[in-house]
């Protein structure tokens, strides 16, 4: 069934265990993401709704705790792998880059920010102790994936307010995403999302 956007994404800024929730436009469940906590390498579950009674992705990074790492994105039924996602490491820290690749880890999208000095607003005033609870009502960053190719945006990733909860909306720009380029794209937003979350 295809997925209606825009989607939903939302987790509890509080949390000590990292939870995603994800929903579509209709308010329906898209999935639930659930990290694993201790673990040295990022292993994410990727489950159909929060009863977690069935996985249906799993994330995994090429390495241990560095940020130029490939995180490897995989069906659970079948254990193929459909991609992944590579950060552009030190050109990462002033404006986030990301390389969305295929199953033989060719380029297929780039994610990038539309703005980062929003990214740095953001950065600053989540530092500042009751401040950081309302930065969500007046800074939005914004991510974009575009193809590769073409240098067209095909995705966006943009930050809402929210209380107490980090909150995200994906919208699809591109109707002619194949399934494989849009789960791909999708997984990499969910992931972008997680690293945020660390952030505040």
């Amino acid at each position: 069934m295809a997925i209606q956007f825009p989607l939903n994404i939302r987790f509890k800024l509080m949390a000590f265990a990292p939870r995603m929730f994800v929903t579509d436009v209709n308010g329906d469940d898209v999935c639930y993401v659930s990290q694993k906590v201790m673990r040295l390498k990022e292993d994410i579950q990727v489950f159909t709704d929060d009863t977690r009674s069935k996985e249906i992705y799993r994330i995994k990074a090429d390495r241990i705790m560095d940020f130029s790492a490939t995180y490897h994105f995989s069906e659970s039924e079948s254990r193929r792998t459909f991609g992944a996602v590579k950060s552009k490491g030190w050109r990462s820290i002033w404006r986030a880059t990301y390389e969305v690749l295929d199953a033989n880890e060719n380029e297929t999208h780039r994610i990038q920010e539309v703005n980062p000095w929003v990214k740095v607003g953001d950065a600053l005033v989540s530092q500042i102790p009751f401040v950081n609870m309302f930065t969500g009502y007046f800074l939005h960053p914004k991510y974009a994936a575009y193809n590769s190719k073409t240098e067209q945006p095909v995705m966006q990733l943009n930050k809402e307010a929210g209380f107490f909860e980090g909150r995200y909306s994906v919208e699809k720009l591109d109707a002619n995403l194949t399934t494989d380029e849009e789960r791909r794209i999708l997984l990499s937003f969910m992931l972008m999302v997680q690293f945020m979350r660390r952030r505040g």
